[in-house]
């Protein structure tokens, strides 16, 4: 689902447990919402957007809106 931020972490140069660190969340949990293993809250994908200098609708809303979609 987050194919947009495991880029956006590839092209920063910066692994997971660097991500997660800023974030303040743990390594395992970032690894997860990246293999889409987890959902997100709105203030995570604000401080995961922070981090990378770019909105969250930059990052989630496309591929969240597939899910909800989908659901249907």
């Amino acid at each position: 689902m987050y194919n947009k931020l495991k880029e956006l972490r590839y092209n920063s140069k910066m692994t997971a447990r660097e991500v997660a660190l800023k974030v303040g969340i743990s390594k395992p949990f970032y690894c997860q919402l990246e293999n889409c293993k987890r959902r997100l809250s709105y203030e995570t994908a604000l401080k995961i957007a922070l981090v990378f200098g770019v909105k969250p609708d930059d990052l989630f809303y496309d591929e969240t809106l597939k899910q909800i979609k989908n659901a249907d």
